[in-house]
């Protein structure tokens, strides 16, 4: 096999068998990839209701350890001070943290971790959301698809780019203020 073989075996057009499940299968696999993307709104509440005070104690978080687990990974340890006075509690922090690193944080029910809080924790909370939205974007296509719906195939492929493209950057917008 040569270059000519191999870019052609790339580009050559595979025609599907053209064969789709039934209509249970069908309908079960729709619900699947609805529920695929449903489920991150829905395991992002306990995120949004910590970053925004609702849940949880507000106070400040002080990087003192990070131990290296090694390939990259990290361990880091903080000391939270609760506002409203008491005692400091050690608590696990964020693994991209830095040793010194002092920030505003929302200790979370259990006690054991402490979570950004404010702008930068809504944004960071934002993240599984925008990703179970990309989920979603292409789900209206697929299901005008499967009932042979030719009016509004267009537009649905439209939308479905429109809000995929707006998933990536809500992402990309979450992971910055992740890891900064």
């Amino acid at each position: 096999m040569d270059l000519t073989d191999a870019v052609e075996a790339l580009t050559t057009t595979v025609t599907p068998g053209r064969r789709m499940p039934g209509k249970i299968g069908m309908g079960i696999l729709l619900i699947c990839w609805l529920a695929l993307g449903v489920l991150p709104f829905v395991t992002a509440v306990p995120d949004f209701r910590l970053a925004t005070g609702k849940i949880g104690t507000s106070g400040t978080l002080t990087v003192v350890s990070c131990v290296s687990l090694g390939q990259g990974r990290y361990d880091c340890r903080g000391r939270f001070v609760p506002d409203g006075g008491g005692d400091a509690v050690m608590v696990a922090a964020s693994p991209d943290s830095e040793v010194g690193d002092v920030t505003r944080a929302q200790l979370t029910p259990e006690g054991d971790q402490a979570l950004p809080s404010g702008t930068k924790g809504v944004l960071r909370a934002m993240t599984l959301p925008a990703t179970g939205l990309g989920a979603l974007a292409f789900l209206p296509y697929v299901v005008l698809y499967v009932f042979r719906a030719r009016r509004g195939r267009k537009t649905a492929v439209i939308a479905g780019s429109a809000v995929t493209a707006l998933s990536l950057v809500l992402i990309v917008i979450g992971m910055v203020a992740a890891y900064s």
